[in-house]
């Protein structure tokens, strides 16, 4: 039998705008008065994560925002000139940049995997712009000394892309085969998925963004000490070292690709606001898009607090 299609196939807007150094393509749903959401996807993902999350927000009377992040479908630089780079504070500050853009004072953000690291790191420099939080795999902060530390085999055998793109062999081999390689990242992070092609096909069409393969890179050399950051955000980055705790109300949710940090134990302290921990059996890493109505529950409640 095949797998069954998501509840939705598109979103009613898809809109653009000029957002700090960028050109922002955004999905956007629900009423313009209501309360901002912003749902932040992950690699090697794009807006469609959120296909059946998006309409559940906005029927209970949210403005969502789905932007996709640099390097990603529509969303371009604005320049030449710019700094290619994805590290957290950049990706983080693009966030806020669109809030500015869209005249967004404050808003609920949401995430996984790159958009859960943007969510928490955008409440830890800009609390009040955070109005609540939801992010999936907890507190990823990225502290460098941390990050220069081995792991166990076992658990460096999962990161086995990392040191792939740090090669020249890497780039190449993810310039030529972006498509092939991220499909199978899809099956390695979420094993009991059954996406169809056609769920596989909307999204992959991001990977053509002409800045998408030089950012994945240097999102994942600049976490090994292996490609330089955006001197720009050098005092920011000095800040997330320091790990910061996060006050605003907060829901954190685990999946099966969190393995044995699934309890949430390891990040528990970072949230010193209202918070909730909530474990999903059964679901991979693109937690929204395999469980929509769990994620939409999160943000619906987590909001109200």
């Amino acid at each position: 039998m095949a797998p069954p299609e998501p509840e939705h196939t598109s979103f009613e807007s898809v809109k653009q705008i000029d957002a700090g150094e960028l050109s922002v393509g955004y999905a956007e749903a629900g009423p313009a008065t209501g309360v901002p959401v912003i749902l932040l996807h992950g690699w090697p993902y794009d807006v469609h994560s959120y296909l059946d999350v998006a309409p559940r927000l906005a029927a209970a009377g949210y403005r969502v925002i789905v932007p996709y992040l640099r390097g990603y479908g529509p969303t371009r630089f604005r320049s030449e000139a710019a700094f290619r780079g994805a590290q957290q504070a950049v990706v983080a500050a693009d966030t806020i940049a669109l809030m500015d853009a869209l005249k967004i004072d404050k808003a609920v953000l949401a995430g996984y995997d790159w958009g859960a690291r943007t969510a928490v790191v955008t409440a830890a420099l800009w609390p009040e712009r955070c109005r609540a939080l939801v992010s999936v795999s907890g507190y990823l902060v990225v502290n460098l000394d941390t990050n220069s530390q081995p792991l166990p085999p076992s658990a460096e055998l999962g990161w086995w892309y990392q040191y792939y793109f740090a090669t020249e062999r890497g780039v190449l081999g993810y310039t030529r085969n972006r498509y092939e390689f991220n499909k199978l990242i899809w099956k390695l992070a979420s094993p009991k998925w059954n996406f169809t092609e056609e769920t596989y096909r909307r999204t992959s069409a991001s990977f053509d963004n002409p800045d998408h393969v030089a950012l994945v890179i240097h999102n994942y050399r600049w976490r090994l000490r292996l490609a330089p950051g955006d001197p720009r955000y050098d005092d920011l980055e000095r800040r997330l070292a320091a790990g910061p705790a996060i006050g605003v109300p907060t829901i954190t949710v685990a999946s099966d690709f969190d393995g044995a940090a699934k309890d949430g134990m390891a990040y528990r302290s970072k949230f010193t606001g209202p918070y909730e921990h909530r474990v999903l059996d059964g679901i991979g890493h693109n937690v929204p898009q395999e469980a929509p109505e769990a994620f939409s529950r999160a943000v619906l409640d987590v909001a109200t607090r």
